[in-house]
Parts: structure tokens; C-alpha cells; sequence
């Protein structure tokens, strides 16, 4: 479903039916050039479609023509407060810019800022969150709660709207779930405009994911959100393999593999955490549409996991590996893998 609304950022289309679009962002220090433009590759590698950088100041702009050049992928300007550092990422070629309107001063800098993006047709993102509400709407909530966040982004969105500039994207943001998936529900029945999904300040790797899959996993499975970034204190590129599993996990992202595999029980006679861990790992750039289990048990293994494409069910120091459900070989468990992956590679 999504929204309504299509805009473009250099190739990608975000809403208004296309498919869901996964961000990230650079955390290496923006006067680092070599070393932004590394990680960028990094990203854009792991599947990142959309790759937004901080232009923290004037020297800052020198970063955008070099990722341009880097990679393919469209590169997001963000801006705090500093209407003039807009004006010159656009003239230096951005693809998008991340920018609150009421942050950057009177009506002739928003109509400046609207004006060379609309020339160049550069979508802006409008990015709200629980520590940067305006004191007006604070006081009229007493928080920043859901509704707080709704009316925040949608009055940066008036201000655009004054000068006839509607490409633009919402995001709502909250260290909060509830607050966060209430904030975008509210949106999606009070605009079209599409919706950046992601929970601020999500926490650590493991932390991190478990919020961020749970509220954006909701939201999409309702039909809400058109761009997604997993938020995480972590190598950016862990966002992006988050944000890649969950569109898997949805049935939204086809491509790629999805793992099964079970807890493990008193029965399990070999190292299964280890061998799961290993086969995600080594099936990690694996393109192929298919579901790959690894089991600890030779009786329920196969019938488990019948759905999966392939699969390890693990036995004492040894296991079986089958494909749909029919049992292929007997292996013993320190070249279990390599026998997957082989049998896996094997078919087109």
C-alpha cells in the first residue's frame, strides 16, 4: 500500500507503490573523505539503496561529489538549522535533502530551499523526533507523544507547502515503539506524503533490532511506510542487513535467503548455534529466492523444516542434508556446511 505520493531521489522512487527502499547513514566524520567514501562502497555493497551523510558545515560540502562518484546509489544531504549548506548541496549535486523548514529561519530561506530543489526536483525529508519537538506543540501535549510528533512533521510540512513544494518525505521518529508506531499511523490518515519508518536511537546491535523490528515491522505489515532505516549503534552495514532480513521476514523482499532454525533441545548432539551462525554468514550475499533450516535433530529435522529449500539436520557429530524434505546425504559435522553450500551452488 504506502503512500500515495511518489517521489524521486536520483533513481529511486520512494512511495506511491514502489518497492520499499532501505537507508542508512554514514557515521564516519564528514571532513573524512577517503574513509566516507569507503564505507559508502561498504553499503552500497550490502544492498543499502539510499545512503544519507552528515554536511555539518561549508568544507563538508566537498564530500557529496566524491560519494557521487563512488557509488550509484542516491546520496542524502543532512542539515541542521544552516538554510545556506542546502542551497550548496544542491548545486553540488545531491539526490535528497534531510531538513526541518522551521529549523532554518524565515519564509524567503524555506522559499529558497524549496525553490532549488524544485528546479532540480530534489525531494526533501522532513525527520521529526521526541528531542526536537517545538516548544509550542510540547506545551499544548505535555510530551512528546504521538500526536506531538504528527503535528510537528506536518507543520514542517506546511511551510514547503506554501511555496507549492510537495516532494516530500515524513519521518517521525521515537526511542519509543508505541509512540513511534502510533505517530505513523496518525500520519498515514492526515497525508499522503510518503513515510521514512525507523525508531530513533534504537540502541545496540541486538537491542536495536529487536525495536526496530518490532515497529517497523508492524507498520508495514499494515500497509504503512515507504522507506525504512534500521537504527543501530553499530558498522552501519548491520543496518542494512537488518533492514534487509526484516523486508524477508515480511514476505515484502523476495530475493535472498531466509533462514530457519530450531533452539536446540537435549537431543542436539552437535554444535548447531555454531553451524547456524556460519551457514547465515557464509549465505549472507546470496541472491538465490530460497529457505535454507538448520536443525539439530535427525527425526524432526527434514519433517520441521519440510518447507525449507534445503537443509542440515544435525545428528550425533554428523548430520543429513536434504533438499525439500528427501534426505540427500550423510556428513560428518565438521564439513556439514561445506556439503549445504556445495548442494546449494549446485542448482541454478
Amino acid at each position: 500500500m504506502g503512500s500515495k505520493i511518489q517521489v524521486t531521489a536520483g533513481d529511486v522512487k520512494i512511495g506511491g507503490g514502489a518497492k520499499i527502499s532501505v537507508q542508512s547513514m554514514l557515521n564516519v566524520p564528514a571532513d573524512d573523505i577517503d574513509g566516507s567514501v569507503k564505507q559508502a562502497v561498504a553499503l552500497e555493497n550490502a544492498g543499502c539503496d539510499i545512503i544519507r551523510a552528515a554536511i555539518p558545515d561549508k568544507k563538508s560540502v566537498k564530500l557529496i561529489p566524491a560519494l557521487k562518484e563512488a557509488v550509484s546509489v542516491p546520496i542524502v544531504a543532512d542539515i541542521h538549522f544552516d538554510y545556506k549548506l542546502a542551497l550548496e548541496a544542491v548545486e553540488a549535486g545531491i539526490d535528497k535533502i534531510r531538513i526541518n523548514p522551521g529549523n532554518i529561519g524565515s519564509d524567503d530561506r524555506v522559499k529558497a530551499v524549496a525553490n532549488a530543489c524544485s528546479n532540480k526536483n530534489i525531494p526533501i525529508r522532513i525527520g521529526v523526533n521526541s528531542g526536537s519537538m517545538e516548544k509550542e506543540i510540547l506545551k499544548k501535549y505535555g510530551a512528546p507523544t504521538a500526536q506531538a510528533l504528527c503535528d510537528s512533521a506536518l507543520y514542517h510540512a506546511s511551510l514547503l507547502e506554501k511555496f507549492d513544494f510537495n516532494d516530500i518525505v515524513l519521518s517521525m521518529k521515537s526511542s519509543t515503539v508505541s509512540t513511534m508506531v502510533q505517530a505513523y499511523e496518525l500520519a498515514s490518515e492526515r497525508c499522503d506524503y510518503p513515510l521514512h519508518l525507523g525508531v530513533t536511537e534504537a540502541g545496540t546491535e541486538r537491542y536495536g533490532i529487536i525495536k526496530s523490528s518490532a515497529g517497523i515491522g508492524s507498520l508495514l505489515l499494515h500497509g504503512i511506510g515507504d522507506t525504512i532505516r534500521v537504527s543501530l549503534t553499530a558498522d552501519p552495514v548491520r543496518e542494512v542487513y537488518a533492514a534487509r532480513d526484516i523486508l524477508k521476514c515480511l514476505d515484502i523482499e523476495k530475493g535472498g535467503v531466509q533462514f530457519i532454525s530450531c533452539p536446540t533441545c537435549g537431543r542436539t548432539k552437535i554444535n548447531l548455534i555454531a553451524l547456524a551462525n556460519e551457514v547465515q554468514e557464509r549465505l549472507r550475499d546470496c541472491k538465490k529466492n530460497i529457505k535454507v533450516a538448520v536443525m539439530g535433530c535427525v527425526v524432526n529435522g527434514p519433517g520441521e523444516a519440510r518447507e525449507a529449500d534445503y537443509g542440515i539436520a544435525g545428528g550425533d557429530k554428523m548430520g543429513l542434508i536434504f533438499k525439500k524434505g528427501e534426505i540427500l546425504c550423510k556428513v560428518s559435522e565438521d564439513k556439514l556446511v561445506d556439503a549445504l553450500i556445495e548442494e546449494i551452488n549446485k542448482d541454478n
